[in-house]
């Protein structure tokens, strides 16, 4: 896209999912991008051209847009750039469940008092972060520099088009030029914009996170119900989602949400809550499902063996979620766990989360394709949907197989397919319904 009018330069601090997406989609967009990371490796890279995480046409867009992306350690590089300064680092959660913003805290403590520089919140905080950070800028006596509250709804697997084609533009400011300047930035996208104060705008994005992952384990706990009732949770959702009020988006039951946004949003929210007073019961049951969803499949696997001790189980696919290769929150990382508590041996293929697999999960067998994997295994589960595990002859991986069970961990397969291939399959929530 060439714009017909300078645009305005941006600085990024961080350079992972959230902060190089952003960086790359800004330069595509005409912004001069400088982006600034404390990991020297990764800044080497991303300065030879090469792309240090997997997110679908990224790698692209970087060589593309090299001309106007600028990659250093130093913050300094970027201030003397650019005037807002989008803060994209990471907020894991502590081992109290709070947000670890040290991160955060690091970025402002590198800014200096300026009128013309501005804070723009991209990364994932507490509610009531922004104006902390204030309070802090002004007892620093850095009071002058402006603070926007602009929080990301990028989907790992799909960020690029998710920047370039928004739902709606969120900015949380007090008012004066920083908003300005970033409703502008993102004035191209065409996305409805949504002008709030700083405190608002945190909360939007924890709000939205936490509402996705309850439709998503109550369809869970729908599933479940279905098992015993005998009734195919497919055929439910696909009659829930017809009505205008439910909508059909997030309604695909399996073996639960995962990555590192749900998870952590969700928890945080429920934290913050209960710091501030209020018992948020709904979510404490959101979190106990999703975790009692990952650990039913291995319920499933027991109905069918018995003991688990000396079955060798295949995990088709690792990631939370296809085209991505983050591991935080996966599903498999619960059920490798489980499966090996339990004496199984376990053997998986990913075609691109293996190697963070491995530095995570190194005691368990992994295989260079699908059909290695489910050679000899007793038993097989669908856990990432990729388009090349979904593609498999299941004739030759019930060939492949000692054993015939099946379990899609996300009812991604044609059941049909399947069971004509000779191998018994196990869906979430599939009941006994067959039309």
């Amino acid at each position: 896209m060439s714009p017909s009018v300078p645009r305005e330069p941006v600085a990024v601090i961080g350079a992972g999912y959230v902060g190089l997406v952003t960086a790359v989609g800004f330069a595509s967009l005409g912004s001069e991008a400088w982006c600034v990371d404390i990991d020297e490796k990764k800044v080497a890279m991303l300065r030879s051209g090469r792309c240090p995480i997997y997110e679908p046409g990224l790698t692209q867009l970087l060589s593309e847009h090299r001309a106007r992306l600028h990659f250093s350690t130093e913050t300094a590089d970027a201030l003397s750039g650019a005037r807002l300064v989008f803060v994209a680092v990471g907020t894991p959660p502590t081992h109290s469940g709070d947000a670890d913003l040290s991160a955060v805290l690091q970025v402002v403590d590198s800014m200096p008092s300026s009128q013309r520089h501005a804070l723009v919140m991209k990364s994932t905080v507490p509610t009531g972060t922004g104006a902390s950070v204030m309070r802090m800028l002004q007892r620093e006596g850095k009071g002058q520099l402006s603070y926007v509250s602009c929080p990301e709804f990028l989907k790992e697997g799909s960020a690029l088009a998710d920047f370039m084609h928004p739902d709606r533009v969120v900015i949380g400011d007090e008012g004066g030029w920083a908003g300005d300047a970033v409703e502008a930035l993102y004035a191209p996208l065409g996305a409805p914009i949504i002008r709030t104060d700083v405190t608002s705008a945190e909360m939007i994005k924890l709000a939205a996170n936490a509402f996705l992952a309850t439709k998503i384990s109550f369809i869970n706990e729908i599933a479940n119900v279905c098992e015993e009732v005998g009734a195919d949770v497919t055929e439910v959702a696909s009659g829930m989602g017809l009505d205008a009020r439910i909508g059909p988006r997030f309604l695909q039951a399996g073996i639960g949400y995962g990555g590192s946004c749900f998870t952590k949003d969700v928890s945080a929210l429920k934290l913050l809550a209960g710091n501030s007073g209020y018992h948020f019961q709904l979510l404490s049951a959101v979190i106990e499902v999703n975790e009692l969803q990952k650990r039913r499949v291995v319920a499933k696997l027991q109905r069918h063996f018995g003991q688990l001790a000396g079955r060798r189980v295949a995990l088709l696919g690792l990631a939370f979620k296809p085209n991505t290769d983050d591991m935080r929150g996966a599903s498999s990382l619960v059920l490798a766990s489980r499966l090996r508590s339990e004496g199984a041996s376990v053997v998986a293929y990913d075609p691109i989360a293996e190697d963070q697999a491995r530095a995570l999960m190194p005691d368990i067998d992994y295989a260079a394709s699908a059909l290695s994997a489910v050679e000899g295994a007793d038993a097989a589960i669908l856990v990432t949907e990729w388009e090349e595990l979904l593609a498999l002859d299941w004739r030759k991986v019930a060939t492949s197989m000692r054993g015939r069970v099946l379990i899609d961990g996300r009812n991604a397969l044609a059941r049909d397919d399947v069971e004509a291939a000779g191998l018994i399959y196990e869906g979430i929530g599939r009941g006994t319904c067959r039309r």
